[in-house]
């Protein structure tokens, strides 16, 4: 059974939710808090499992008290607000400072039963989120070192918790980095704005990913929120291709649809990373990557939010190596540095 505690300014949004989720067998609302202050007090009272949490408040507005509980008392948060349906900029922050995930408030004319089945699957992901404290100092960029990066690029995939972790990833990113896409499983109308929120914040430049878009080291590719990200080759160039076929794996952007890509057109110069994230989109990807010479990480249980694809991706074999977040771009950065080696002693053997 999974015990949540509504956080809402609304009597009659509170009562509402209340009886939405209470139809949910496996779910029981423990109480309800009418602003963050009381939230407060009835989260040491009754210590919940999942808290639903609105953004505007009286007392203290929803993404401060966010910030704080993250800081001092970590624990899944979904964001039920109207600000989540049309403020990107909010909901990304929500998402940065630690929530799970997010979605609209059911409207009180209509469509209760359908807003009330979508939270109550958000809540039972979030309920197995492993949600840890977040340190208020920024990511330090980790130093490149100068290796060769003609050729060699990276694949990065990511689902639930990835906002947060994706943003840890790139802030550590040095200038000299290779070239990256990544796809992110995110709404349309959200990658644009969260490419701009990672731009700038290491030494690569961060951009939503355009069909064409030569591949270029220290750039960042992000897969738009509507359309699978893929890698091609045009002419000598690498080149990002998007599409709107079919969902892949169950979702479109897919990871599986960037590693396939990557397997066919980069083979063993392709480097493959599976992030935190619900569910096995990228396994099969990252399997068929390594199959064709590429190195693969995936993230280890001990950071992931929910260790659901990088589970499945090793459960596979898929993985030739786990490692926690934090090392992700410096083991990135010692492979390259070996591989380029190792190219230029079979160069001087020749």
């Amino acid at each position: 059974m999974t015990r949540v505690l509504i956080v809402d300014d609304s009597a009659l949004m509170r009562r509402m939710l209340t009886d939405l989720l209470g139809q949910e067998a496996d779910i029981e609302v423990v109480g309800a808090a009418a602003d963050p202050l009381v939230a407060r007090e009835m989260i040491k009272r009754l210590d919940p499992d999942v808290l639903t949490l609105d953004v505007e408040m009286p007392r203290m507005d929803g993404l401060d008290f966010l910030q704080r509980l993250m800081a001092l008392r970590p624990m899944p948060v979904v964001m039920v607000s109207t600000l989540t349906a049309a403020g990107t900029e909010t909901t990304l922050r929500a998402l940065e400072l630690g929530a799970v995930d997010f979605i609209a408030k059911p409207q009180l004319s209509g469509g209760e039963r359908g807003a009330a089945a979508g939270l109550a699957a958000k809540i039972r992901i979030a309920a197995q989120a492993k949600v840890r404290a977040r340190s208020p100092a920024a990511a330090q960029v980790v130093t490149g070192g100068g290796f060769d990066t003609a050729g060699v690029v990276v694949a990065i995939g990511a689902s639930t918790g990835g906002v947060e972790a994706l943003r840890d990833v790139v802030a550590a990113m040095p200038a000299d980095f290779p070239g990256v896409l990544m796809t992110q499983h995110m709404q349309r109308g959200f990658t644009a704005s969260f490419a701009r929120r990672l731009d700038g914040i290491g030494g690569v430049r961060v951009r939503e990913a355009t069909d064409g878009a030569r591949v270029a080291p220290g750039c960042v590719y992000l897969a738009p929120g509507d359309a699978h990200l893929r890698l091609a080759r045009s002419g000598g160039a690498l080149v990002c291709r998007l599409g709107s076929d079919a969902e892949i794996s169950g979702h479109r952007p897919s990871v599986d649809a960037l590693f396939d890509s990557f397997a066919e057109v980069a083979g063993a110069a392709g480097i493959g990373v599976i992030l935190t994230g619900m569910g096995r989109d990228g396994a099969q990807g990252l399997l068929r990557m390594r199959e064709a010479g590429a190195m693969t990480f995936g993230e280890a249980e001990s950071s992931c939010v929910v260790y659901g694809m990088p589970k499945a991706a090793k459960a596979i074999g898929a993985v030739a190596r786990q490692v926690p977040l934090g090392k992700v771009v410096p083991e990135i950065l010692k492979h390259c540095r070996g591989a380029n080696r190792d190219v230029k002693r079979a160069a001087t053997s020749a």
